[in-house]
């Protein structure tokens, strides 16, 4: 059974929290991490991205890197200032964006359950990500960014969500794309029932947040090393969490653009593709369910279609659409045999919408653009009990968490 652990979060005043929140360190450029901090001297993307605050031509990566960040983190602690809580509290995490709600419980997950696999994933981390955060982890001693996890549902869980949230929240706050994240605290013997209320949850899974995991668990062996007296329940053996039921977790497409058509004319490239699927001209520019792909050709939708029985196969990974274009597109057709390392290739999150690949094709940036159907949270959990990896690039979860409004001290 997976286990969700109350913690003393660090976190800012509630009148300085619209301040301090920041997009994950992982969805902006330096350029674009620099730009949202202009002017906001508590922007914790001046912790999550300290090279903004360096030279320009900085490496993220060096030593100097880690320094700032350490640096940041003191001074937002001293002129915010944070407030550490007295004692250890549960937190439930309401995001809205537009008509979409969501309700979460945040605290601390097992990295002994992740490591066992309790914690189920389904996305390969790089190295050089890793190293990143686990030496930004290790030189804050803190958690800073939460780990997106979901799990199936329990009604008695969200009905003790529900109780908590008639109360007054401890943040209330509406960031500048207009997401409103709500945070209630939940502490004493509340706090101790709703996380007994998660020990029936067999399984957790990793949505978002693969890197901050696997960084966490590799903090933990280097501080575990340097701790010659432990008994595992010091903080660094756990991570910072939200956890949301499936049923509410919405998933995005992951949308493919393509710079090129591999030597063939457009007339050329939509002749091999009727060989391969039944195409529709003048198509919706979203897929309307599964087995549909939408391509945006020269100034014109198209609907790809697999043939009935095209898919038929119980491997949960070759069903995907994104497996089925890789297979009988992008490789035989475009020549692109690795979407991780081929240059010709682009992904577009489907929160920036169909317009987004439209003006990528008008301007020329792309010579052709796939709007892909989204996947389940019911084949992402399929994939993940199979032990298997997604194909890169297969979800955009959307809304995203925040950094900074609940941080993790190890």
């Amino acid at each position: 059974m997976a286990t969700l652990r109350a913690f003393r979060a660090l976190r800012p005043p509630p009148e300085r929290a619209a301040d301090v929140a920041a997009v994950p360190y992982d969805v902006v450029s330096t350029e674009e991490a620099r730009a949202l901090a202009a002017g906001n001297p508590v922007s914790f993307l001046r912790v999550s991205r300290p090279e903004i605050d360096l030279p320009d031509g900085t490496d993220p990566y060096s030593e100097a890197a880690y320094r700032k960040a350490r640096e940041a983190f003191e001074r937002l602690q001293r002129e915010t200032p944070f407030l550490r809580e007295e004692t250890e509290s549960l937190y439930v995490y309401r995001l809205r964006m537009g008509e979409h709600e969501q309700t979460g419980v945040a605290g601390c997950a097992s990295l002994d359950d992740y490591d066992s696999d309790v914690v189920r994933r389904h996305e390969r981390t790089r190295k050089e990500k890793e190293d990143d955060r686990t030496r930004h982890i290790v030189a804050l001693r803190a958690q800073t960014g939460p780990v997106f996890l979901t799990y199936r549902g329990r009604d008695e869980i969200d009905e003790a969500v529900e109780g908590v949230k008639r109360e007054d929240p401890l943040f209330d706050v509406t960031a500048e794309d207009e997401v409103s994240h709500t945070i209630w605290r939940v502490s004493g013997e509340a706090a101790g029932r709703l996380a007994e209320q998660f020990r029936p949850v067999p399984l957790f899974y990793i949505a978002d947040g693969h890197h901050r995991a696997a960084s966490a668990s590799r903090a933990r062996q280097e501080l575990s090393a340097k701790t010659p007296r432990r008994n595992g329940e010091e903080n660094f053996n756990f991570f910072l969490s939200v956890l949301f039921p499936a049923n509410q977790v919405r998933i995005l497409p992951y949308n493919r653009v393509v710079t090129d058509l591999n030597g063939r004319t457009p007339e050329q490239f939509l002749g091999a593709l009727k060989e391969k699927f039944s195409v529709s001209e003048d198509a919706p520019a979203s897929p309307r369910r599964k087995g549909e792909i939408a391509l945006r050709l020269d100034g014109r939708w198209y609907g790809l279609l697999l043939p009935p029985g095209g898919a038929a196969t119980a491997d949960p990974i070759t069903t995907l659409d994104v497996s089925v274009l890789q297979e009988r597109v992008l490789e035989p057709l475009l020549g692109i045999r690795d979407v991780r390392t081929d240059k010709r290739i682009d992904f577009v999150g489907g929160i920036r919408g169909t317009a987004e690949l439209e003006r990528l094709v008008h301007s020329r940036r792309a010579a052709a653009a796939f709007s892909m159907f989204p996947v389940s949270l019911e084949e992402l959990m399929a994939i993940s009990d199979a032990k298997e990896i997604m194909p890169p690039k297969s979800t955009w979860f959307e809304p995203k968490l925040r950094d900074g409004l609940l941080i993790h001290e190890i």
